[in-house]
């Protein structure tokens, strides 16, 4: 019997022996790489860039209207009419204003009759002066009367000339060669001194008007080239370059109008056909657009996290062109560098990860 318990207590202690080796040669379990968010720059996507559909349009445009109300009566253009300076465009009623014309002329005419006889009674009683006729009181009465009677002479002459100003004002005329893009007044309509009847798109240059969402601003910089296409002029492009961006967004929409001047526009292209603006977010000069939460600031060098082939992490610095909306466009990298985009603070270099690569 005591044989039996001591073999149980043998083969016991070779079990747990066993069990306890085989415990302390299982491998350590390795921390897998961290998943991070990328973006390569100069990914097929960033090379073809963005397209905008936009309008030509002129570069000057002037917004007609009458400096006099009244009822229109004539109008002499239609959409698209081609006129000139000087052209009398529409007209309003100017009956009133005539009236006011002729009452203006007879006050001209009434002082006109009073400076006269003053100046004939000044002139005589000069005479008596000089004679000793009259005393010196008596000449500076028929002069300060003479110098009442010039006022209001003046005074009537100079409303004359702003009555027969509102009567021309009765002529809506253009200020310049151009086209007409836009009417809003009809004849027997009533409009009010300053209400806008019709747009006036000036000769000569034209550009292109496109509309775009504050997070793609940073695309167009002043002095940014583009290229342009129409969909009227299948197979013809022509170069542009971004004169001018809107400092506030549209109310409605919530883009920003930018304006793209064509030196050389094609043949055939025309007020009102529809053009697309095609940028690229990397250009010749190396510039490329990543988001903001991409960059990792080190002291006064802004550095971005680059992922190497085999997955390690490394600095490489930048420099900033310019700030979007959460976007800013750099230069210093490579097509091809696959850059961190999120929690770029809590990686180290020379860490390894895993990515999962999204183009811009």
């Amino acid at each position: 019997m005591k044989a039996s318990q001591t073999w149980l207590y043998v083969a016991a202690l070779v079990v747990f022996t066993a069990a306890a080796a085989g415990c302390g040669q299982q491998p350590a379990e390795t921390e897998a790489p961290q998943l991070v968010r990328t973006v390569t720059v100069g990914a097929e996507a960033e090379r073809e860039g963005s397209a905008y559909s936009g309008t030509v349009r002129g570069r000057y445009e002037s917004a007609l209207a009458f400096q006099a109300g009244g009822r229109i009566t004539a109008r002499n253009v239609q959409l698209g009419s081609v006129v000139h300076a000087g052209d009398v465009l529409m007209t309003v009623d100017p009956k009133d204003v005539v009236q006011s014309v002729y009452q203006a002329q007879a006050q001209v005419s009434a002082a006109q009759a009073q400076l006269q006889l003053a100046e004939a009674n000044l002139a005589r009683y000069k005479q008596l002066f000089a004679q000793d006729a009259v005393s010196a009181a008596a000449l500076d009465q028929y002069q300060t009367a003479y110098d009442q009677a010039a006022a209001q002479y003046q005074q009537a002459a100079a409303l004359q000339q702003a009555q027969e100003n509102q009567l021309s004002y009765t002529n809506l005329t253009a200020d310049a060669d151009g086209v007409v893009s836009a009417l809003s007044g009809e004849v027997g309509q009533v409009v009010a001194a300053g209400q806008t009847v019709l747009t006036l798109v000036h000769s000569g240059e034209l550009e292109v008007q496109i509309d775009v969402p504050e997070n793609k601003l940073a695309e167009f910089p002043v002095g940014q080239a583009v290229t342009l296409s129409f969909w009227a002029l299948p197979g013809q492009k022509a170069q542009g370059t971004v004169r001018e961006v809107s400092p506030m967004a549209d109310a409605a929409s919530r883009t920003y109008a930018v304006r793209v001047a064509v030196p050389s526009p094609p043949e055939g292209m025309q007020l009102g056909m529809t053009a697309s603006v095609h940028v690229s977010a990397a250009d010749g000069s190396g510039s490329y657009t990543l988001p903001l939460s991409a960059l990792y600031q080190t002291d006064d060098a802004p550095q971005v996290w680059v992922v190497g082939k085999d997955g390690t992490l490394s600095l490489k610095t930048v420099s900033v062109e310019g700030f979007g909306d959460n976007t800013v466009a750099v230069t210093g990298l490579a097509a091809g560098d696959v850059v961190v985009t999120a929690g770029v603070h809590m990686l180290r270099e020379g860490q390894t990860v895993r990515t999962e690569g999204e183009g811009t």
